[in-house]
Order: C-alpha cells, then sequence, then structure tokens
C-alpha cells in the first residue's frame, strides 16, 4: 500500500484505513442473565447513523460489530447507516453467542459448526446485506480441536460468497495460530493499547501476513479521559459493575488506581504535539506496528471526529515511544 495509513486485510484485496470503529456502544443496554449490563448504557440511535455516516466521509471504512452487541441491535443500527452505501464499508462481525432479542438478554454461547451458519444469516438480515467481509468467531476460549471445525466451516463459507475472509477474536497467541494456518484467516482481533502490549500476537500478524485488530484501543474509555476524572458510567454501564475481567474500572465505573497511576505517567507524552489523550493511544498503536487497525468504540459524531483527528498526526515518533517505555517500565 502507498501510506502508512492504508491497510489490506491480510493477504487479500480488501482495503480499509489504519482506523476502524469498534460498534458495541451503539447497540445500547443489554444484560447477562443475572441482570448485569454488558453494554455501554443508553444511546440515541439517530446520533448513531450520523456518526457512521460521519466516519464514512472522513474515510474510515471498518467498523466492527458483533450479532450479540445489544441482543442485535448494533449490526441494526449499522446496517440502517450503511443503507446506500453498503459498497464504501468493510463489515466485521463476530459469532458464538447466543442471546434474545426480545429480552436483550446473553443467554449462553454456541461453537457448534451447525452454530455458525444459522448465526450468519441471522447477522446477514440484520445489516441488510448479503456479504460479511470479516467474520470472527467471539469465544476466545474454543478449544482447538473445535476451533478446527469452526475454521473449515468459514473457508466453506468464503467459497460459497457469504464471508469474504475470517479470524478469531482471542488473546491466546496458540489459537490464533491455529486459525492463521486457514487459507482464508485475514486477521486476529486482540486486546491492545499503550498500557498492555501484545508482543506474541502482534508477532504472529507479522509472520503470517496478518492485520492486527485492535479492541479495547483507549482501554475502554480510560485513554479518553480528561485529567483527574473520575465515574464516567452511569445506568447499563458495563463499566459501572465491572466483570472479573474488565480491571481497568472499579465499583461504580471509577477508574482503578493502578491504571488510573499508569495513564497519569504517560498523558503528557501521549498528548505532545497537540494530540488529544486519544489520538495519542491510537497514535502509539500505529507506531507499534504496520498492521494495527485500532477499533475504538464511539456514541457521537463528535466521538467519531476525535479519532479521525488522530490520523492528521500519525503514528507516534519513536524518541515518544522510547519515552513511554521508560515510564511504564517495559
Amino acid at each position: 500500500m502507498d501510506t502508512w495509513r492504508d491497510r489490506r486485510l491480510g493477504g487479500s484485496d480488501i482495503s480499509t484505513g489504519a482506523l476502524g470503529l469498534g460498534c458495541w456502544a451503539i447497540g445500547g443496554p443489554w444484560q447477562d442473565r443475572d441482570g448485569n449490563p454488558l453494554g455501554w448504557g443508553a444511546v440515541d440511535d439517530d446520533e448513531s447513523v450520523a456518526a457512521v455516516r460521519r466516519a464514512l466521509d472522513l474515510g474510515i471504512t471498518f467498523f466492527d460489530t458483533a450479532d450479540t452487541y445489544g441482543a442485535g441491535h448494533s449490526e441494526r443500527v449499522l446496517g440502517r447507516a450503511l443503507r446506500g452505501r453498503r459498497s464504501e464499508a468493510v463489515i466485521a462481525t463476530k459469532w458464538g453467542n447466543v442471546f434474545d432479542e426480545r429480552t436483550k438478554t446473553l443467554t449462553g454461547s454456541d461453537d457448534s459448526p451447525g452454530h455458525v451458519r444459522r448465526a450468519l444469516l441471522a447477522s446477514l438480515e440484520r445489516l441488510g446485506t448479503d456479504y460479511v467481509d470479516l467474520y470472527q468467531l467471539h469465544l476466545s476460549d474454543t478449544p482447538p480441536e473445535r476451533a478446527l471445525a469452526l475454521r473449515e466451516t468459514c473457508e466453506d463459507l468464503v467459497q460459497e460468497g457469504l464471508v469474504r475472509g475470517y479470524a478469531w477474536s482471542t488473546d491466546d497467541p496458540r489459537r490464533a495460530a491455529l486459525f492463521a494456518d486457514g487459507t482464508n484467516c485475514l486477521a486476529v482481533q486482540h486486546a491492545a493499547n499503550v498500557l498492555q502490549d501484545a508482543p506474541e500476537l502482534f508477532a504472529l500478524c507479522a509472520a503470517r501476513g496478518l492485520t492486527s485488530v485492535n479492541r479495547s484501543p483507549l482501554a475502554m474509555g480510560l485513554l479518553a479521559k480528561a485529567a483527574g476524572a473520575g465515574s464516567g458510567a452511569g445506568a447499563g454501564d458495563i463499566r459501572a459493575v465491572p466483570p472479573a475481567w474488565l480491571t481497568w474500572y472499579g465499583p461504580g465505573g471509577v477508574p482503578a488506581p493502578d491504571w488510573a497511576r499508569r495513564v497519569a505517567a504517560v498523558r503528557e507524552v501521549l498528548t505532545s504535539g497537540g494530540r488529544t489523550l486519544a489520538q495519542g493511544a491510537l497514535a502509539w498503536l500505529w507506531a507499534r506496528s504496520p498492521r494495527t487497525l485500532p477499533i475504538p468504540g464511539f456514541r457521537s459524531v463528535a466521538q467519531v471526529e476525535e479519532n479521525a483527528g488522530a490520523l492528521e498526526h500519525g503514528p507516534l515518533e519513536e524518541n515518544l515511544m522510547k519515552e513511554i517505555q521508560v515510564l511504564l517500565g517495559a
């Protein structure tokens, strides 16, 4: 590709930019079987649609969602936003979770090969499209022997033209490598940000020619908060009642002290050169690997515009990357 801003998904001819958007938040409220929130609180669907369309206008074309976000609602909103503009977008969605769309409740999971096709056809209907560009396994801990069968099912879906490529959303390099052996595996989706590096997964993507799709690039908002900000989590926000894996926040959505200290340590470096904190965090990922494709979340046009503004600054300079390493003791 011509510039650092350009990406192709894996070895395919699917072109996208260096920045995508994560569509978890625009799914609105949903919950687990115990009533704990799994979304980011209430949303305005009209604002979400306007934000997606603004992203397209700014050259952001990669949109990452999942069937379970908002129990189907995220896919429906994204489909509405892309109506008439589908050809401009690269859609990534995920399968593996089972949910009740009526009650907006996560009810379980299903890693059987038979479920893949059912889930995909339902996603296509909600998205209002006849194909998905990147189809991703959403269950990070599926046993390898079961994952092999899922990989082969994904290959079948590629041959049928229902998906253009596939990936696994997992932080386990061994599992990611298993999917990477598939002919049409194009990416790995994994957690990565300036506070939590992922050297093994970055190395895997480099060795296999895969795109590194980075979830939690802003540490679920921690790297987008103003200095000294406290709780930003309201009713229906997963950060207010954080599950065990969500270590960045404590009860009520207050940033966990250890993580808040790390943000404070690197804030000045990340905001140098006129960048906002969020823009600096995205710039760190672009400097970390030329294969990165961060997918920050959004709920408003303003958030999309701020994230897009990071593209004007480009990757973080090498001296600043080294300074951050020292500050974090890496």
